[in-house]
């Protein structure tokens, strides 16, 4: 957004306000049109920063790290002094169809130590002292609880980008793993 866009958008803000009898239902209506009309703004403002970052991902991602490819670069600088490089980039998403398969092979190859275990149970109003207690409790105070096995997804991008960097073979798919390029420019020095 420029910033004569932004000015002009704070001084109408600013006149709308200023303008608005509060005692009136006139001045009340005005002030949740203003309401409304920027909401809009920021959804419009949102919409186009989402799509701006997909073209940026697209560029970064996609088009210089290929476009460098094809000219045999891995990096070069440009005129005013700043550095382009490409690197790799990891990433992976296990699909809930996945899990059980993928955390198996993270126990049976000795990687599950990534796999958090959260066990959970619902406690009422004023019962924090039974709360601290249940882990141990719960079973037998007769609180149904739930357990739930995640991987963060930091952690995960982590463990593909060891696997890959180490050169050990490891099922990719199952784990929704990828591995790309990602153009890095750093301003001038």
């Amino acid at each position: 957004m420029t910033d004569f866009l932004q000015d002009q958008m704070e001084a109408d803000f600013a006149n709308s306000i200023e303008n608005t009898a509060l005692g009136s239902l006139t001045g009340v209506a005005k002030i949740a049109r203003t309401i409304r009309t920027t909401q809009e703004e920021v959804q419009e403002l949102e919409t186009k920063l989402k799509a701006r970052k997909k073209d940026l991902l697209k560029l970064t991602d996609e088009d210089l790290p290929s476009a460098m490819q094809e000219m045999g670069l891995s990096s070069f600088a440009l005129d005013d002094g700043a550095t382009v490089d490409v690197k790799p980039t990891y990433g992976a998403s296990i699909l809930v169809a996945n899990r059980p398969k993928a955390y198996q092979w993270l126990r049976d190859n000795g990687y599950d130590d990534i796999i958090k275990n959260v066990v959970a149970c619902q406690f009422g109003r004023g019962e924090d002292d039974r709360a601290r207690d249940f882990q141990s409790f719960a079973s037998q105070q007769g609180y149904p609880s739930t357990q739930e096995e995640t991987i963060h997804s930091g952690t995960l991008k982590a463990f593909v980008r060891e696997r890959v960097e180490a050169g050990e073979e490891f099922p990719m798919e199952l784990f929704g793993a990828f591995v790309g390029q990602r153009a890095i420019i750093k301003g001038a020095k």
